[in-house]
């Protein structure tokens, strides 16, 4: 493990080689390790990556830097999560351009059953506020994980909520774990550590440069199952983490608000370009996301599948009559949308129902 950790840190350490390359790579060669052994003709073969990528993998001399990064790390008590580690969110490896290397802080499961992405504007009205508090206060009886980006506003308000209703909430991070952007949230993040944590794909010392905050976007957009925006104009990080989670099949949800008013233009473009569901109310989430509690009952047999959804049964039925098989055919004999498929499998991998085998192929676990 201390080696697969390294040579992820690696990776994130070469010229032209990212967070797309990166998972190309790993998917081909089997490991991290792999890569750096590979020769460069083989290199080369993987699409996507060229000779002049493969030049830059072998000519890499930088193993001191990643070792000190790791140091560092343990040193100040962060927890370094790569694409293979497994305690790496699940939700970010069916992304295509899935961080590297993760770096936590806290105590947050980041592969939690139910997880809500709130995101807004900076200069929130008081109906924003208190749209964000009352979803907050209809999330508590779900357990939901909030996550959004500790900024100024929407974000910050959806984590204070979250702290006062001892609910997890995570924020992601553009810079690295050794400071806290803006300052005036310090206070605010210590609380967070506490029930909830701080997630980031910045190595300490990076500091929160602007063009950070559309990487950090991704991560806010890809992490949930869910993303509610709360306020915002037609321009601005909230839309282009909407935009991006839409792009995943993420479920996205809007919030209405006058037409004349700035801070709600960009939700209502959403609705309006059917990339967002009109969230008309708190309990609509809970609805529209299947969440709705029940009793657990004692697990007997696994062939039972207790409390299933009927999208995860479906899948499960399938699964039953066919060994293995591929996404697109799960979509085909299924029927049901890309996301739906996507939110199902997520959820039966999470209760170790069913694994990913190499391939994007499927099996029920024996």
């Amino acid at each position: 493990m201390s080696n697969d950790i390294l040579y992820h840190i690696a990776l994130t350490l070469i010229p032209n080689i990212g967070a797309v390359q990166s998972k190309l790579l790993i998917d081909y060669f089997g490991n991290a390790e792999n890569i750096f052994k590979a020769k460069l003709k083989e290199l080369s073969a993987v699409e996507g990556i060229g000779e002049i990528r493969a030049n830059q993998i072998k000519k890499f001399n930088q193993f001191a830097l990643a070792e000190e990064t790791k140091k560092l790390a343990a040193k100040q008590q962060i927890q370094i999560l790569y694409l293979t580690h497994q305690d790496y969110p699940k939700r970010l490896l069916h992304c295509y351009d899935a961080p590297t290397v993760l770096y936590y802080k806290g105590n947050a499961n980041l592969n939690a059953e139910k997880i809500v992405s709130i995101i807004g504007t900076r200069t929130n009205t008081d109906y924003g506020k208190q749209i964000t508090e009352d979803i907050i206060e209809e999330l508590v009886q779900h357990q939901v994980l909030v996550v959004s980006g500790l900024a100024f506003g929407i974000d910050a308000l959806a984590h204070k909520a979250a702290v006062k209703n001892n609910l997890p909430t995570v924020g992601v991070l553009a810079h690295g774990l050794d400071t806290i952007y803006p300052a005036q949230h310090k206070s605010l993040a210590k609380e967070m550590l506490q029930n909830g944590g701080l997630l980031t794909e910045f190595r300490t010392n990076t500091t929160p440069d602007k063009f950070n905050f559309p990487q950090r976007n991704r991560i806010v957009a890809g992490i949930a199952d869910a993303i509610i925006v709360i306020e915002t104009a037609t321009k601005g990080g909230s839309m282009i983490t909407a935009e991006i989670a839409y792009n995943y099949n993420r479920d996205v949800f809007a919030v209405p608000g006058k037409i004349y008013d700035n801070k709600s233009s960009g939700c209502l473009s959403l609705i309006q370009q059917n990339k967002a569901v009109l969230l008309a109310k708190p309990t609509q989430l809970i609805e529209e996301m299947q969440w709705v509690t029940h009793k657990k009952q004692p697990k007997k047999q696994r062939e039972l599948f207790i409390d299933l959804t009927p999208n995860e049964q479906k899948i499960v039925d399938i699964l039953k009559s066919i060994d293995t098989i591929g996404i697109d055919e799960l979509y085909l004999k299924s029927e049901l949308s890309s996301s739906n498929v996507a939110g199902a499998i997520l959820n039966l991998e999470l209760q170790n129902i069913i694994i990913a085998l190499p391939g994007k192929l499927y099996k029920l676990r024996d």
